[in-house]
């Protein structure tokens, strides 16, 4: 299999034309440096991937070390928080400026955050690694997509397509277990540090082998393409965001929720929310999210159905292991192994569905069928007791993991059957951002449901010291609690992590409506010309020997 192309026609070095993304005149690298470049992108993919499931695992005996139980929804929320404030800037960015620079510098930001997540001496000092890791994140997400672009041709697509999800699948099933051996054999500090050779892989694969493909702007002066940024609309909604989950952190736990600060909180987000909204609609096409796109029916549909169905899964996927962990007493690499029912069950599904849609065209019905099964399966999660034998939580996480499985990649596939040429990129960003703030604000609104109900519980119990069982961390409770008070323990624990499962069962409950108006497109009878347009992030190529006006060696 070769990726190369004949020649095309002639295309002066000082002309630029609209190119589609298979045009048969791009020369593209030969199939070793292509596979190579792609394989490195894939070692990218499977550092974030494996960077969101791997903590799971590790939580307890963070909280444990730091004492920091009431911090647990922060370790996800910091993360995804930045991921999405800053996931739609980067598309603007890798239009800009240079792909392969701009990928480069989002994996340093990641082995930055990841460095300092590793080293960090306190809860805060991780809560900001995975912060800074999270802003790196979201340029790799996007990066590995532009790259695909210009190196491999459209026909081809659909198969690193799919390898770039089934990494996601396979580190959503490594992850656990490597994070329970690392916890338990090494330091739950590993979970990080082994980010930084699988980086040092992708950065050197990438600077030494792709040419550095410039946009179409790049010629632009910086203070051009610093206005093209939308840096007004970035610098409005990012502490719109932080006012948001700060809100959802504290309400209900370090203040009440009728506080001036919380109360000032929310005010202060709704303000900064409007005023943003109001940005996107100045600047129209020029704006971060510009209103003509979200708007269409199945982009705003799709963005929905994401943030709920995300939401639904990050709850089960950061809750479960810990109710594993202090309720049924296992160790975390044993833990990590009890989650695969729901972590299987998701890949199978979400490759039946690609399969499926694949054959029949249509994405709508298992993209119906995905909140239906996830909702059941959430609903039984919730009936979990403290002497819940196997048969009853594998199936439950078996019907929860096919549910959300099904849904994960259809709300994509919406966006690039109802949008043309540039726009797809922008409907796809749409959606994953969706994705995104959906596990933010969940996780925040889940951590609040979860030490409410774990200190409400444990204050009822006779003889039990509620503040000292708190700091000690879920890990190990069976040695930590004086055995009079451990069944009420035990029970608080279950009642507190099935809590949050109440509102994994609401979030894919209401992902149903979206999901119903989402228009019923055939993506089979999509003409092929209606794929990805690249001309605002590539310039004119020549045909084979002439070199590129838009790269360079």
């Amino acid at each position: 299999m070769s990726f190369e192309t004949p020649d095309g026609d002639d295309t002066k070095p000082t002309e630029s034309k609209t190119i589609t993304a298979q045009d048969e005149d791009h020369k593209y690298p030969s199939t070793a440096v292509a596979l190579t470049i792609l394989v490195s992108c894939l070692f990218s993919m499977f550092l974030i991937s494996l960077d969101r499931t791997i903590i799971g695992t590790a939580i307890p005996q963070i909280t444990k070390e730091f004492h920091s139980v009431n911090d647990i929804g922060w370790y996800g929320s910091a993360f995804m928080l930045t991921t999405c404030s800053v996931q739609l800037l980067y598309g603007r960015i890798y239009k800009l400026f240079p792909v392969k620079y701009v990928f480069i510098v989002a994996i340093a930001v990641f082995e930055i955050g990841s460095a300092v997540c590793g080293a960090a001496p306190s809860s805060n000092a991780l809560i900001v690694g995975r912060a800074i890791a999270g802003a790196g994140a979201a340029g790799i997400m996007s990066g590995v997509m532009q790259i695909l672009v210009h190196v491999v041709p459209l026909e081809k697509r659909p198969l690193f397509a799919g390898l770039f999800g089934a990494v996601g699948g396979i580190s959503a099933v490594v992850g656990p277990l490597l994070g329970g051996v690392f916890t338990e054999r090494l330091s739950w500090r590993w979970c990080f540090y082994i980010n930084l050779p699988f980086g040092a892989v992708s950065v050197t694969a990438v600077m030494v082998l792709m040419k550095n493909f410039k946009p179409l702007e790049g010629s632009l002066p910086l203070r051009q393409k610093l206005s093209l940024l939308d840096l007004t609309g970035t610098t409005v909604f990012v502490p719109c965001m932080t006012c948001l989950i700060l809100a959802l952190e504290w309400g209900g736990d370090t203040y009440a929720w009728n506080n001036w600060r919380i109360i000032l909180l929310f005010i202060i987000f709704g303000v900064l929310f409007l005023a943003w909204l109001a940005i996107q609609a100045w600047k129209q096409e020029d704006a971060t999210l510009p209103p003509r796109i979200f708007f269409q029916r199945s982009i705003v549909a799709g963005f929905v159905y994401n943030t709920t169905i995300s939401a639904s899964l990050m709850i089960v996927v950061y809750y479960l292991p810990l109710w594993f962990q202090a309720v049924k007493g296992q160790n975390p690499s044993t833990s990590g192994v009890s989650v695969l029912p729901s972590i299987l069950s998701l890949v199978v599904a979400s490759i039946l569905s690609g399969v499926f849609t694949q054959r029949v065209g249509y994405y709508w019905p298992p993209m119906n069928a995905s909140p239906i099964l996830a909702s059941v399966g959430a609903g039984l999660l919730t009936t979990l007791k403290v002497d819940t034998g196997h048969s009853k939580w594998i199936g439950f996480q078996v019907l929860f993991g096919l549910g959300a499985g099904l849904g994960l990649q259809q709300a994509t596939l919406a966006a690039q059957a109802v949008l043309r040429g540039p726009d797809i990129s922008t409907g796809i960003s749409v959606i994953f951002f969706g994705q995104q703030l959906g596990g933010a604000i969940f996780l925040a609104i889940a951590e609040t449901i979860f030490d409410q109900k774990l200190a409400n519980s444990l204050q009822d119990i006779p003889g039990a010291n509620a503040d000292a069982i708190i700091k000690a961390g879920a890990a190990d409770l069976q040695n930590d609690v004086p055995a009079f008070v451990l069944p009420q323990v035990l029970s608080a624990y279950n009642n507190a992590v099935t809590a949050t499962l109440y509102l994994a069962t609401g979030a894919a409950c209401i992902t149903l409506i979206p999901a119903l108006f989402i228009e019923w497109k055939n993506i089979k009878s999509k003409k092929k010309d209606t794929g990805t347009n690249v001309s605002s992030t590539i310039g004119s190529r020549g045909k084979e020997g002439t070199k590129d006006p838009g790269s360079e060696a």
